[in-house]
């Protein structure tokens, strides 16, 4: 049994299949899809794909792209959604410094409205951070404890120990696979197996051999066999441990 533990399954891009694909995750052995919401409207949509399948949890919450064009009532959104039925983490929310869609300062006072309201709800949150190390760990730390997981994973070895230390979760996607990704790997391998849960941010980011298709849950198991390769270990036992953490984490 596996763990989707981040996709986007309310995208436009799953309109014409999401059936299908929820059905192909299943046959693949993946029972468990954490939907994450981007926005209000795909936080809303993220609720209603879990009312709608046994096997899908929501989180909530609003990406730091989008940090330009918060106004009150979309954080006043994100807190009532917080509390619907399998709802499961705040996310995904933080900084990104890559794409700077949005003002570092307007993606700042974002993370902190969501970091205090996971603090208040006693959810996790699921954390985006691209080239804005240092600001993650440094707002991390003014909301401690919180209980955070990074997901797609893209740092360097001082930000995983810098996240280790704060007692975060690393998420791993399926970039790992790709044949520039060595260091990505390096970073798999030091990373102990109940810190690890595995995702496939899809749509985005499918494995070598599929790559500019369309990523989706099932491609978990090949994720799962990437991480058993550069570990020596089994994928039965990459399995039941990052299932475990995801079960554990989100409380599913």
């Amino acid at each position: 049994m596996l763990a989707d533990t981040h996709c986007h399954l309310d995208f436009s891009d799953f309109d014409n299949d999401r059936d299908q694909v929820i059905k192909r995750a299943q046959e693949a052995g993946i029972g468990y899809i954490v939907n994450v919401g981007s926005s209000v409207e795909g936080s809303k949509n993220s609720v209603k794909l879990a009312g709608e399948y046994d096997c899908v949890s929501a989180v909530v919450g609003i990406h730091p792209h989008e940090a330009d064009g918060v106004v009150k009532e979309d954080l006043d959104s994100i807190r009532d959604l917080a509390g619907k039925k399998k709802v499961v983490a705040i996310g995904e929310i933080g900084l990104d410094y890559y794409r700077n869609f949005s003002s570092e300062e307007n993606q700042k006072r974002l993370f902190r409205s969501l970091l205090s309201l996971a603090k208040e709800t006693g959810l996790p949150v699921v954390l985006h951070s691209r080239q804005a190390e240092a600001d993650t760990i440094g707002i991390l730390e003014e909301f401690m404890p919180v209980y955070p997981l990074v997901h797609c994973f893209s740092g360097n070895r001082d930000f995983l120990e810098n996240c280790l230390r704060l007692g975060a979760m690393i998420s791993f996607t399926c970039n790992i696979t790709f044949k520039k990704a060595q260091s990505l790997r390096d970073i798999v391998r030091i990373v102990p197996l109940d810190k690890i849960m595995l995702e496939t941010d899809a749509p985005y980011l499918a494995p070598e051999g599929f790559r500019g298709k369309r990523n989706e849950p099932s491609y978990v198991k090949l994720l799962a066999a990437e991480i058993a390769r550069i570990k020596g270990i089994s994928p039965e036992a990459v399995a039941s441990a990052t299932t475990g953490n995801a079960k554990r984490f989100f409380k599913i």
